[in-house]
C-alpha cells in the first residue's frame, strides 16, 4: 500500500452543503455553477467491480459462501443493508456505467452497446451526470480505475483511469497529464491510488465523492501475486444447469455463443498456455521476470497435467469450469482485500463516521449456470447485480431488502444523499427512504430491461422485457420475433418458457399491457431499437 499517515486529530466531520439544490437540469458541463459550501453532508465512496456475480459474495449465501468468502464486503452488509433485487437496465459493462452516471436508460443517454467496433460512438461527456451535479454542489469528485466509455471522464476534479478494459499486471493509466504505466497488480494499484486521493482531500472543507472502479474480476481472469495459489486445489460445486440443453426455450438460447463448453478458450480464458506467443492477447506478456516466475511456478504444473490428461467432452467442460472458478474467485479475493483496506483507512482517519460506502458490480454474471460464463441476458444471474450500502447512523445494521431497486436509481440516490435536487429528466427514484428503513408505498413493482448488442460478442439476441416479483416477459426482436414468459416462483432456474401455455393467458395479457406502459413511461420506442447500431 501507499504509505499514509493517519491524521492524529480526531475527525470532527467534513464541511459540506445542506440541501442547496440546483435549479433545472444541466445539459452540458459549461452550464454547471458552483454553490456555497455548508455543513455535514456525507462523503460517498462508491466501489464497483466488473462482472462480480452476487453468487460470489458470501453475504448473499449460496454454495460458495464458505469456499470463497468475501469477509470485507460482508462487513459493509453487516453494518448496512444488502439488496437482493437490484436489477440492471441493460446487462453489459459500458451501458451500465452510462446508466449509473446519468440516471437514464440507454436509449436516452446514447450509450446502448459496448465499443467502437460495433459503431458505438464514445459516451457523450457533455450531458448531465450526477458527478457534475455533485461537483457543482461543492463536492470533491474523483474516479479511479476502469472507465470503459470511450471518452475522457467529465465532472471529476481528479481522474486516473485504465484505457479500455485495462490490464491486470503493470497496467497503463490515463489521467489529465497523459498516459503512463504503473508497476504492480491492478487491484492493488487502484486501491493505493484511491486511499492516497482520500488522504489528500480528507482535510478539505469540502465533502468528497470517490468512484473506485476495479477491473477485476473481468475476463480474462488473472489472479494477483498474493492470490495465485488461493484456490488452485479447491474443487467448486457444479451448478445443476451446467449442461443445460436449452430445451423448452427459444432460438435465442439455442444460438448464443457464450458457453463454457464452446466459447471459453482453454488458453486465453483458462491460462493453459501451451503456445506462449498467445499470451500477448491477454496482457500476461506485461509481467516482469519476477512476476512471470511466480506465475509459472503455479501454472506450469497445471498446464502439464492438463495436456497429459487429454480431456474431452463433459470432462473437458468440467475442467474448464473449475479453472474458471479458481481464477475468477482469486481475482475477487484481491478485490475483497481492497475493500478491507479502504474500510480500515476510513476508520483509522475517523472518516467512517460520515462516509457512505457502496459496493456493487456493473451487472450480474454467470458462474456456469446454463453452461454460461458472461452476462447480457434478462435472466436472473445476469439481470441481478449485488448492491450493499452502509450509511452510518442511517442504515440499520444487517438489513436485508427485497424491494425492486435498479442501477437506474443510483444517480438519484447519491444526489438525494447530498441534498442536491434531482433533475426531473432522470428516470430512476432515490433509494434514500429505503436506506432509512421505510419503503415508499408507490415503489416500483415492475422493472423494464432492454439489451441491444446483437450481432456482437456472444451473439445474444436483442431483447426487452418486464420483470415483476413473480413473472418475466421477454421479447426477442431484430432478426427474430419470439416471446418468452417465465414463472419465477414455479421455475426459479428459468428453464421453461410458458408463453403459449393456456394456464398463463391472463398473466400474459396483463404483462403485455404493463410492458407497453413501461415503454411509454421510459420513452423507449421500437424505431429507436433498430438504430443501435443500424442494420447493415
Amino acid at each position: 500500500m501507499i504509505n499514509t499517515t493517519p491524521n492524529t486529530l480526531i475527525y470532527s466531520g467534513l464541511l459540506a452543503i445542506i440541501g442547496m439544490g440546483i435549479s433545472g437540469p444541466l445539459q452540458g458541463q459549461n452550464q454547471v455553477k458552483s454553490v456555497p459550501v455548508q455543513k455535514s453532508r456525507p462523503n460517498i465512496v462508491y466501489i464497483m467491480s466488473d462482472d462480480h456475480a452476487y453468487q460470489a459474495i458470501s453475504a448473499y449465501g449460496g454454495p460458495l459462501k464458505n469456499l470463497a468468502p468475501t469477509p470485507n464486503i460482508d462487513r459493509i452488509a453487516a453494518n448496512g443493508i444488502r439488496f437482493n433485487r437490484c436489477l440492471v437496465t441493460n446487462s453489459i459493462s459500458g451501458p451500465c456505467r452510462a446508466v449509473i452516471l446519468t440516471g437514464k436508460y440507454s436509449h436516452l443517454n446514447g450509450y446502448p452497446i459496448n465499443g467502437e467496433k460495433l459503431r458505438q460512438p464514445p459516451f457523450d461527456g457533455s450531458q448531465q451526470t450526477f458527478p457534475k451535479l455533485l461537483q457543482a454542489a461543492g463536492y470533491n469528485t474523483a474516479i479511479i480505475g476502469k472507465w470503459h466509455l470511450g471518452s475522457d471522464p467529465t465532472g471529476f476534479d481528479h481522474w486516473d483511469m485504465l484505457p479500455g478494459l485495462g490490464n491486470y499486471y503493470n497496467p497503463d493509466f490515463i489521467n489529465k497529464d497523459g498516459r503512463y504505466t504503473a508497476q504492480g497488480y491492478v487491484t492493488e494499484i487502484i486501491t493505493d491510488k484511491s486511499i492516497q486521493w482520500i488522504n489528500e482531500v480528507k482535510n478539505s472543507r469540502k465533502p468528497f465523492m470517490l468512484m473506485i472502479h476495479h477491473k477485476a474480476p473481468h475476463r480474462q481472469w488473472q489472479p494477483g501475486p498474493n492470490e495465485l495459489t488461493l484456490y488452485k486445489d479447491v474443487t467448486f460445486p457444479e451448478p445443476s444447469t451446467l449442461f443445460d440443453d436449452y430445451s423448452n426455450r427459444g432460438t435465442a438460447e439455442k444460438t448464443q455463443d457464450m458457453t463454457i463448453s464452446k466459447t471459453m478458450q482453454i488458453e486465453e480464458d483458462n491460462n493453459m498456455y501451451k503456445d506462449r506467443s498467445k499470451m500477448k492477447k491477454t496482457g500476461l506478456n506485461r509481467m516482469s521476470p519476477e512476476q512471470l516466475k511466480a506465475w509459472d511456478n503455479v501454472y506450469d504444473p497445471i498446464i502439464r497435467h492438463f495436456y497429459e490428461a487429454n480431456l474431452s467432452g463433459d470432462d473437458l467442460v468440467r475442467f474448464k469450469y473449475q479453472r474458471y472458478m479458481q481464477d475468477y474467485l482469486a481475482c475477487i479475493a484481491a478485490v475483497d482485500k481492497s475493500v478491507g483496506e479502504v474500510l480500515d483507512f476510513l476508520k483509522e482517519t475517523g472518516l467512517d463516521k460520515n462516509t457512505i460506502v457502496i459496493y456493487t458490480s456493473d451487472q450480474g454474471f454467470y458462474l456456469g449456470e446454463h453452461g454460461w460464463f458472461d452476462k447480457l441476458w434478462m435472466f436472473e444471474q445476469s439481470y441481478r447485480t449485488p448492491l450493499i450500502i452502509e450509511w452510518p447512523s442511517i442504515t440499520k445494521p444487517g438489513t436485508v431488502n427485497n424491494d425492486m431497486v435498479s442501477n437506474l436509481d443510483f444517480a438519484e440516490t447519491f444526489l438525494d444523499i447530498a441534498g442536491v435536487k434531482v433533475p426531473s429528466d432522470m428516470q430512476g427514484t432515490s433509494m434514500v427512504p429505503i436506506l432509512k428503513g421505510k419503503t415508499p408505498a408507490n415503489w416500483r413493482k415492475e422493472h423494464y430491461y432492454h439489451y441491444y448488442e446483437y450481432p456482437g460478442a456472444h451473439m445474444v439476441k436483442r431483447h426487452y422485457g418486464i420483470s415483476t416479483e413473480r413473472y418475466k416477459l421477454i421479447h426477442y426482436y431484430y432478426d427474430i420475433d419470439e416471446w418468452e414468459l417465465y414463472d419465477i416462483k414455479a421455475d426459479p432456474q428459468e428453464l421453461k418458457n410458458v408463453y403459449n401455455d393456456p394456464a398463463y393467458a391472463k398473466v400474459r395479457a396483463l404483462l403485455h399491457t404493463q410492458l407497453d406502459e413501461l415503454r411509454k413511461k421510459y420513452k423507449d420506442k421500437p424505431g429507436l431499437a433498430e438504430t443501435f447500431p443500424s442494420k447493415k
